[in-house]
Formats: structure tokens, C-alpha cells, sequence
């Protein structure tokens, strides 16, 4: 039996994933569950798993978590370490959102872990230095991401150079037929309402602007052998078609399925087998038609400075997430017009000079000294 841990327990990744270990009793031993400050929830599931350990990554909810399971025989914990010794598992989910989840998902790396990649962020901020470490310690890296484990599902890893290009599908989010006059005036009720998938308010707002898209672009370069020139979007508003991988002889490979985040969990937790899931099943018939579209560069900015970040690579990247994790935040706390998201990326990616990443060291710092400009920023383009 091997032991996993979920690191983003009550996040909607986290939850899903939760729900197929429940199905599958006996089949995991759940070594740790973590959440940021969500008490409750987190008590609940490392109850309802029987897990070792459950960790807080805020101090000052401690008490409240070491309340709540007393008597379960369960383990309290608190604190940033603490997050990062909950990796030590032999299946690592790591779910936790934004950069915060960098350094548990490093030490899942560094042990030679299988790591279930749902923090896109990780690979967008430190790819080279990630995969640089994967090769040291040997850990499998299998994303959970629909449409980079639909890629996995479809690139031939024995001969990528057969590979010609890597298609990923967006499903255009709540704004893909909205004006200008429209997106300027969004808010952020709407933003996360997304009309095919439920997810957290930060990923929702992300898949809004296509910023999500963006820094999957950059997350699908550092986990496949493919150049940025190998790489497009196109909107598929219907999220049937996950991803597809063109080969060299004009063979496109797509993986399909219904929009619901436990195919891929469930592919990334059974690798390199399949496991039974709940899922409803894919009926052609009744979707009737698939329709793709060429996202619009100027009502969604957030994807050209992802591939400009991309293109240019060095510390832009993180620059790139910091900024925009920041520029969310704002809008989401109503502090900045929607169309201002993309205007503090970029205003924080011309300010700051390019740098190049030798240690986690730097990407902290850059990662810092990104958010401390794009602060900055919020103010001259607020409400």
C-alpha cells in the first residue's frame, strides 16, 4: 500500500481527489492531508481518511485544528515547515494554489517522490530548476492539470522528435463572446462564474482573463521536450477535447471526456494503470458539435504576455505569476477593474529588469521584489 498526501486538501483539487481515495478503501494509506487555514474542512477529511497527519499552514489556527481532532489519534500540525515535511509520501498531490505550493512540491521532488502536479505555478516560476532536480533525484512527474495530462495521455514519450506540434483547448471562460465595454465593467461574481468547469475564485478569474491558459503554455514547455514554437491555444467552448498532440505526419491525437477534474486525478493517482472513476460518460450524441475558435488578442492580453514571458524565459516567468497573483487578489477584493489584471502584469513585467535563475534563492527573491511592483501598480490602476 502505498502512502500518498495532499497537499491543498480543501481546494477543489483536493476534494476530488479525496472523494476517489474514499471510493477506494484499502488502496491508499493517507499519510498527511494540508490546508491553509480551513480548520473544518481539513479536520473533517483527515477523519473521514484516517489520515496520519493534518496540517494548517497558518500558526495562528493550531489550537483550533489540535481541538478538533483530539481523540482521533491523528496528528496537528502548523507552520511552513510543516507543509513541507507533509511531502514526504510516496505519492505527492500537490494542489496548493500559486507559488506558495514551490516549496513542499520541491521537497516532494527532491525525495524522488511520484508527484501528481496540480500547481501549474511551480513549473511556471521554476521550471528549469524543478526539472533539473527531477533528473537528479529521479521523481516522476505526472500532471493533473485536464490538459497536460491529456498531452501525457497522447505525446509519444519514446519519440517526441515524431511530435510536430501540442494543441491545448480552453474553454474561452464566462467572457468569451463579452466586448470591451463589457470586460471593463466585470465583476468579480462574474468572472468566476465559469460555464463549464468549478473551480476556486483564483483559478476561475485566471481561466476569465486566459491568464490560466498563459502560464499553462509556459508549464507545457517545461514538462514536455518541445520548443514555445511547437505550442498553440485555441478556445473549445464545449471542454471535450482536453488536448491534442499533432505528429509529423498530420496525425492528431486527442484525448476527450466529460469536464470533470477526476479523470485526470484519477489517471496521475493509478499510473501507469486506470482506476474506476464516477465520472459521467463521454455521449457524442448528445454534446452534437465541438466548435474551436482562435482566442482574440485584444480582449485577452493576459495570453501575449504569457508568451512573451515565455519567449523571453529567464526570471519572466515568475514575474509573470507574481504579478498576476497579486493583480487577482485586487480585483477580487474589489480593489481593481478586471481589464486592470493584465494592465498590472505588464506594467510590473516592463518595470522590472530581466534576471536570470540559478537557485530557488532567486526566484524568491525575484518572486518578492514582483509583488512588492505589482502592489505598487494595483494603486495607479484601481477603482
Amino acid at each position: 500500500m502505498r502512502s500518498l498526501s495532499i497537499l491543498g486538501a480543501t481546494g477543489s483539487i483536493g476534494r476530488s481527489t479525496l472523494d476517489l481515495v474514499k471510493r477506494a478503501p484499502g488502496s491508499w494509506r493517507v499519510h498527511a492531508l494540508t490546508a491553509n487555514r480551513d480548520v473544518d474542512s481539513l479536520a473533517e477529511s483527515a477523519v473521514a481518511v484516517r489520515a496520519e497527519r493534518a496540517v494548517v499552514a497558518d500558526d495562528a489556527a493550531y489550537g483550533a485544528l489540535k481541538e478538533r481532532l483530539w481523540g482521533t489519534g491523528i496528528e496537528a500540525a502548523a507552520g511552513s515547515a510543516a507543509i513541507e515535511e507533509a511531502a514526504e509520501a510516496d505519492v505527492v498531490m500537490a494542489a496548493i494554489v500559486g507559488a506558495a505550493g514551490l516549496p513542499s512540491t520541491l521537497r516532494a521532488v527532491r525525495r524522488g517522490a511520484t508527484v501528481a502536479l496540480a500547481n501549474k505555478e511551480t513549473l511556471v516560476c521554476a521550471g528549469d530548476l524543478v526539472n533539473r532536480e527531477v533528473e537528479r533525484s529521479k521523481a516522476t512527474l505526472l500532471p493533473v492539470d485536464s490538459e497536460h495530462n491529456a498531452i501525457f495521455q497522447c505525446f509519444d514519450h519514446a519519440r517526441p522528435e515524431r511530435v510536430a506540434r501540442v494543441i491545448l483547448t480552453c474553454s474561452g471562460g464566462p467572457f468569451r463572446n463579452a466586448d470591451m465595454a463589457t470586460m471593463r465593467a466585470a465583476t468579480p461574481a462574474q468572472a468566476v462564474k465559469h460555464p463549464v468547469w468549478s473551480m476556486g475564485g483564483k483559478i476561475s478569474v485566471d481561466s476569465a482573463t486566459l491568464m490560466n491558459k498563459g502560464l499553462e503554455l509556459i508549464e507545457a514547455f517545461h514538462l514536455f521536450p518541445i520548443s514555445a514554437d511547437q505550442l498553440s491555444v485555441v478556445i473549445h467552448p464545449q471542454s471535450i477535447i482536453h488536448s491534442m498532440v499533432e505528429y509529423v505526419d498530420g496525425s492528431v491525437l486527442a484525448q476527450m471526456g466529460t469536464p470533470d477534474m477526476r479523470t485526470p486525478i484519477s489517471y496521475a493517482l493509478a499510473w501507469p494503470d486506470r482506476m474506476e472513476t464516477p465520472c459521467e460518460r463521454l455521449d457524442l450524441v448528445k454534446v452534437g458539435r465541438l466548435e474551436f475558435f482562435e482566442p482574440d488578442p485584444e480582449r485577452f492580453p493576459a495570453l501575449r504576455l504569457a508568451w512573451a514571458a515565455l519567449r523571453a524565459g529567464g526570471d519572466r516567468p515568475a514575474v509573470l505569476n507574481a504579478a498576476n497573483e497579486i493583480a487577482v487578489a485586487a480585483f477580487l477584493a474589489g480593489r481593481l477593474p478586471f481589464l486592470g489584471i493584465a494592465a498590472v502584469v505588464e506594467d510590473t513585467l516592463d518595470r522590472l529588469p530581466v534576471s536570470r535563475l540559478f537557485s530557488i534563492a532567486d526566484v524568491i527573491h525575484v518572486d518578492g521584489a514582483a509583488r512588492d511592483y505589482a502592489r505598487t501598480a494595483v494603486e495607479a490602476h484601481a477603482i
